[in-house]
């Protein structure tokens, strides 16, 4: 392979049909998600008055395979995927390193990320069902950019509450958001009681996802014809994300390469999900022998400082109690710049998976971060996301390392969106105005144990 096969293409026609479940091959089942009165697992019945019934279904499923419509396929070709998957020329050379890393690229989306491939899925389930308009949260807004987007494509309209100190740092979230046809507003807002009732204590106050989560739910309950949409977090998220890992499959069936790490940032889960549940269903099998390393905020340490307990997925409490790792429901996150992993829990599927020893986990903070993803565009030319900055500082690291000891391991990531909205943090850190915020102190929730 030569530097002329910089990127690995794939033909349309090999977009994944099925979506794959990694509950089917986990060692046990997932703890349920419990009803916050009784304690005991929520009727998914109940679920539906937020939720498309289809995605319920799909939430609770444990089949391994799950057949994508040919409406969603219509959209994912629209895209379009494929995505590409990269060979890091430049940065190897940089770091003078044997080991050969590989990214998968989904920057090259309209909504530049990750997050249409679930917000279609979703769109296009909400929209089958009658629905007439889906309300969601946002943190950085690559999710509310791409449910905006996903609901004009279908025809619904979309109200996004974005997170307050994401709103005033990337005001072009917003305005994508507008241009697409939805309603954007600052979180916490005026629009839902209990936003108004946290600007009466704060005006100033910055939010979180966990605020968002609960305005945006708020919303879909007391609205006619209008459904919640969540970007990240539950089980038919991550499903909808496994198109990256098997479209990755592929494509490094295609160079004959076996992964020996696999890396990806970690807010709710989904990328990270999307991108190595595959890998890792094979892993459970004994068919792959890997490291599966998840990279996090220092400033919002969910897995590496969180506990696993049941937790409310959202700072109002409305929503199920879920078993994950959490920093505790009202945590006050900082206002970082990877807005997209300020949430104080993680993925239940994700948590498991780093409980039980099968996945790692590290935290960096922001200035390393944004170094980071500085080397990666003088040497890529890619700006990254911040959130995907994370994961970069760890394959500059590991392949370091890989350098120190003469081993030339196969490092894959998921560059999981441009960093274009992010020039303002960029230009904060060129300037050495950047600054690292400390962790903030922890509430764990005595909820339910075990």
């Amino acid at each position: 392979m030569t530097s002329k096969d910089r990127a690995i293409f794939l033909d349309q026609d090999d977009i994944p049909k099925r979506w794959y479940n990694i509950q089917a091959d986990l060692p046990e089942p997932l703890p349920p998600p419990l009803d916050p009165e009784t304690h005991q697992p929520v009727n998914p019945e109940k679920l539906t008055r937020i939720f498309a019934k289809e995605l319920v279904l799909q939430e609770v499923s444990r089949e391994r395979y799950i057949d994508i419509p040919e409406d969603v396929l219509e959209a994912y070709r629209w895209l379009p995927r494929p995505s590409p998957l990269y060979r890091a020329y430049g940065l190897e050379k940089f770091l003078k390193t044997p080991a050969r890393i590989y990214y998968k690229w989904e920057g090259v989306n309209p909504a530049g990320s990750h997050k249409p491939n679930t917000a279609l899925a979703q769109a296009y389930y909400n929209a089958k069902e009658g629905v007439e308009t889906l309300s969601t949260e946002t943190g950085a807004g690559q999710w509310g950019s791409a449910l905006s987007m996903a609901a004009a494509y279908f025809g619904l309209k979309a109200r996004v509450y974005m997170v307050s100190a994401s709103y005033r740092q990337k005001p072009g979230r917003k305005i994508m958001m507008e241009t697409w046809g939805a309603t954007c507003y600052s979180s916490p807002s005026e629009y839902t009681e209990y936003g108004r009732r946290l600007l009466k204590e704060n005006p100033d106050n910055p939010g979180s996802l966990g605020i968002a989560i609960s305005e945006a739910i708020e919303d879909a309950v007391t609205h006619e014809n209008t459904k919640y949409s969540l970007g990240s977090v539950l089980n038919h998220v991550l499903l909808h994300q496994t198109v990256i890992g098997q479209e990755v499959e592929k494509q490094l069936e295609i160079v004959d390469e076996v992964p020996d790490v696999i890396v990806g940032n970690i807010g709710g889960g989904s990328n990270f999900g999307g991108f190595s549940l595959p890998f890792m269903g094979k892993k459970l099998k004994g068919k792959l022998d890997a490291r599966f390393v998840a990279c996090e905020s220092a400033a919002v340490p969910h897995t590496t400082k969180g506990k696993y307990t049941y937790d409310f997925g959202d700072t109002g409490h409305l929503t199920p109690l879920l078993k994950m790792l959490t920093l505790g429901s009202d945590y006050k996150n900082p206002p970082i710049h990877a807005g997209g992993l300020r949430y104080h829990g993680m993925s239940p599927i994700i948590s498991y998976l780093i409980k039980n020893g099968h996945m790692e986990s590290y935290a960096y903070p922001q200035t390393a971060v944004f170094e980071a993803g500085t080397i990666f565009a003088r040497t890529e030319g890619i700006i990254p996301a911040p959130e995907s900055a994370h994961e970069i500082r760890f394959v500059i690291d590991e392949a370091l390392r890989c350098k120190k000891e003469g081993k030339e391991e196969v490092i894959i990531f998921n560059n999981s969106g441009h960093g274009l909205l992010d020039l303002a943090a960029y230009d904060l850190y060129n300037h050495n105005k950047l600054e690292d915020w400390e962790p903030q102190e922890f509430s764990y929730p005595n909820l339910v144990n075990g």
